[in-house]
């Protein structure tokens, strides 16, 4: 069965960047896949963060906006997340999302910055 692995969380200081990784394993045809980063912070809905097309066109919410950068490397099934200029408010457990005709989640990562 299809799995996503996030990796690349961790503990940051304001203003420091991480970069987070997601392999997808078992999973044909990555390319064809829609992949997208989300967050969720306790207490709030799980929000889009950053989403990548097939042809590699990219979509960031306002919040990501010349802080974050996704990108994907399809011949090693995996889609990444930069993220600069780390803030306290991007502290949420970060989540992988794969879409086609089915859609697979991760299990999470959490990142926490502090101030």
């Amino acid at each position: 069965q299809v799995q996503l692995v996030e990796s690349g969380g961790g503990l940051v200081q304001l203003g420091g960047s991480l970069r987070l990784s997601c392999v997808a394993s078992n999973m044909q045809a990555f390319s064809l896949y829609a992949m997208a980063w989300y967050r969720q912070a306790p207490g709030k809905q799980r929000e889009l963060v950053a989403q990548i097309t097939t042809p590699g066109n990219t979509n960031y919410a306002d919040s990501a906006k010349g802080r974050f950068t996704i990108s994907r490397d399809n011949a090693k099934n995996t889609v990444y997340l930069q993220m600069n200029i780390l803030k306290p408010e991007d502290t949420a457990v970060y989540y992988c999302r794969a879409n086609n005709l089915l859609t697979y989640w991760g299990q999470g990562t959490q990142v926490t910055v502090s101030s």
